[in-house]
């Protein structure tokens, strides 16, 4: 799980990289199209061709339209804003995701639960909130659109896992990103530099290694033990933060993360404990 949170942040170093030259929409294509060749790849080295047909197609296209969503928000955010912020604050999505389910699939979420979420979405608060010489207040709405956008998109992957594959449900759903992404910045499109070409390359390549090990980490023990490390992925930002750009988290910062990621781990424990039905869903998953 390290690994994968290691794998995951460089690849969003890349997108960040790529956003300094291209449009948003742009990249959020790159990282659709670069990201396709190894998800048919796998498909196909599995010989699981057949489990890529959809059965639920409207919630298939909705997937699409959030993957758009999500992916522009993000890149936006990461542009607008530094890594170690945007993490910080989507980092509240396993929080959102537990608050969603009750309503719209039925869990039960505990008392005591609700409270933790409450304080998860006042550490956001704390780090959209605007001060005095504080920058990336764009980025951090950015941010909180993304993880609303992913919050919703997990929602609706627990409904469409009862009746598609995890094959069609990933192929899908990068596909529809890809196609639709790149539809959409045809307006604003910019040439593509080669010399940018081993970062597409990289977003791939970290995408799919950062999934591989997800998924071993996920088979090879518990949820509630793993998910603990996902949050790792703040001191990655942190670091790749300083050594790319130069750019030191803000107080504001680690104090709202601390927040957020305090009350995703109350969260994770009360599944542990088996406490609840509600399983958090994390960020890279």
């Amino acid at each position: 799980m390290l690994a994968a949170v290691a794998s995951f942040a460089v690849m969003d170093s890349f997108l960040k990289l790529l956003v300094a030259h291209y449009p948003p929409l742009q990249v959020a294509y790159f990282r659709g199209v670069a990201a396709l060749p190894f998800v048919v790849a796998t498909v196909m080295l599995r010989g699981r061709l057949a489990r890529l047909r959809p059965v639920n197609v409207p919630l298939h296209l909705l997937r699409g339209v959030l993957s758009i969503v999500l992916l522009y928000s993000f890149v936006s955010a990461v542009r607008d804003t530094s890594l170690a912020t945007t993490y910080a604050i989507f980092m509240c999505a396993p929080l959102l995701v537990a608050a969603l389910s009750a309503p719209l699939l039925g869990e039960k979420v505990a008392g005591a639960q609700w409270g933790a979420i409450a304080v998860g979405l006042a550490g956001v608060m704390l780090m959209l909130k605007p001060g005095p010489g504080q920058i990336g207040v764009a980025g951090a709405v950015w941010a909180t659109v993304a993880m609303v956008a992913y919050t919703v998109s997990v929602v609706t992957l627990r409904v469409l896992a009862r009746t598609d594959t995890n094959e069609s449900m990933v192929f899908w759903f990068t596909a529809m990103l890809a196609v639709g992404a790149g539809l959409l910045a045809l307006p604003g499109w910019r040439e593509l530099h080669w010399a940018h070409g081993w970062l597409i390359a990289g977003v791939g390549l970290t995408g799919a290694l950062g999934q591989y090990l997800i998924t071993v980490a996920f088979r090879q023990a518990p949820a509630a033990t793993v998910t603990p490390f996902e949050y790792t992925a703040l001191v990655w930002g942190v670091l790749l933060d300083v050594a790319i750009w130069s750019v030191w988290p803000s107080l504001v910062t680690l104090l709202g993360g601390a927040i957020v990621i305090g009350a995703g781990l109350y969260l994770i424990e009360r599944e542990r404990r088996g406490a609840s039905g509600v399983t958090p869903a994390t960020p890279s998953a």
